[in-house]
């Protein structure tokens, strides 16, 4: 039985099967509404801190986002850890309520902000700080509730749905800004954000409570130190949290830094921003289904090729001029960067024990969550001396080495 709802047997779910439970249904649903606003605000606050008047040229622009990941990375990397035993400890309809409750506000207050023009590098650096210390907390919540959703041979297939609930808005809203931005600016963004984000409030209304996957109270600290421990013995959750770190402070910034290189390095505007992301979107959805049909099948050799293959992409984007390559590289690099976080997300599921598993997607969502924004600060400064197309050269080449060396010196990792 899962929340109360009968379990059906299938010896191989198919693609759509955890859409057969309701409250995954509602999630879902949910998700899907909110990320178009999200994608529509991260869209909107990578042009206006990239472009004149806060950023005059591409270095400048690399670095205000750059800072602006580091307002974000610093509360998740403080927050992940406490967030994980909170998401183990307490029931997490109620903590996804406070989190998405506090994305909404904090939308709102970005809108008023940018509209009124009051809206200097520091301002959006703080409530930039202040929506990440949400998503620190509202992501191990999430996804650790996904098991307790569906039964075990559904997991895959409800994870890459989820992902896919994340992206497929990434090639509407994206473009959708784009239009926004040039015909009445970049405030409207940050209110349609404010406003899809209660689509995941008026869900879970309608969800059944979630109990604590965990009754044990005690020491806050020794619980988070018990959680590393697990992952730093296990035989490949190890290398899937330290290959995770390694992507995140090379590659997956590309994302943040993307604004800075379409402005500067291919002389679009808005428009050609929104389209490029889009692009991205098209190749995550396409990783997404990948996830969600592949399940848990050769995963550990799917991961490593997908980060290898994320990683040439990210070189193959930083040697070109040209729009329509650029585009081309970022759908596959969009393909493989899903294809890879999906399957992480996986092995972290299925191999850590339920009572684990939120302080286990901590360490994930942490990673995600801080170490890229951090990341974007370590690749935007090193853009200030070196170009910012040959810091993501040499990004990629870290990564493939190092996710080469994972994958031939472990094979218990290849066959996870």
């Amino acid at each position: 039985m899962t929340n109360g709802e009968p379990r059906i047997p299938d010896s191989r779910p198919g693609f759509l099967g955890p859409f057969r439970f309701k409250d995954f249904r509602l999630l879902w649903g949910g998700l899907l509404v909110s990320n178009l606003g999200t994608w529509m605000q991260f869209t909107a606050l990578g042009f206006y801190v990239a472009s004149a008047p806060l950023a005059s040229d591409e270095r400048a622009g690399a670095l205000n986002i750059g800072l602006i990941g580091a307002a974000r990375a610093l509360p998740v990397l403080l927050l992940s850890p406490i967030a994980g035993v909170i998401a183990d400890r307490y029931p997490r309809r109620m903590i996804l309520f406070i989190t998405n409750s506090a994305t909404s506000l904090l939308s709102l207050a970005v809108f008023a902000l940018v509209a009124t023009n009051q809206a200097p590098l520091w301002a959006l650096m703080i409530t930039s700080g202040l929506q990440a210390a949400t998503q620190a907390f509202d992501a191990p919540a999430r996804q650790s509730w996904v098991p307790v959703m569906v039964p075990r041979e559904y997991v895959g297939g409800a994870i890459g749905l989820n992902s896919i609930a994340f992206n497929a808005p990434s090639v509407v809203g994206p473009p959708l800004a784009g239009l926004l931005i040039a015909g009445i600016g970049v405030a409207p963004c940050f209110l349609v954000n404010t406003v899809t984000t209660l689509a995941v409030l008026v869900a879970l209304g309608f969800m059944r409570p979630a109990p604590p996957a965990s009754t044990r109270r005690g020491n806050v600290f020794g619980a988070i130190v018990e959680g590393v421990r697990f992952l730093l013995a296990h035989p490949v959750l190890r290398w899937v949290v330290l290959l995770l770190v390694v992507t995140s402070l090379t590659i997956r910034p590309y994302n943040f830094l993307l604004p800075a290189y379409a402005i500067h390095v291919l002389h679009t505007d808005a428009k050609g921003l929104g389209w490029l992301m889009a692009a991205t979107g098209i190749g995550a959805i396409g990783g997404a289904f990948f996830t969600a049909a592949t399940g848990g099948e050769r995963r550990g050799t799917i991961w490593a090729g997908s980060a290898i293959l994320a990683a040439l992409g990210v070189m193959a984007l930083a040697l070109t001029t040209n729009f329509a390559l650029a585009a081309l590289f970022l759908a596959v690099i969009g393909l493989a960067t899903l294809s890879f976080i999906g399957s992480s997300n996986i092995l972290l599921q299925t191999l850590a024990p339920d009572e684990m598993r939120g302080r286990a997607i901590s360490v994930y969502s942490m990673i995600l969550l801080g170490f890229v924004p951090l990341g974007s600060l370590l690749v935007g400064s090193l853009a200030g001396l070196l170009q910012l197309r040959w810091t993501l050269v040499i990004g990629g080449a870290i990564s493939v080495l190092f996710a080469l060396w994972v994958a031939l010196a472990n094979p218990q990792v290849r066959e996870a």
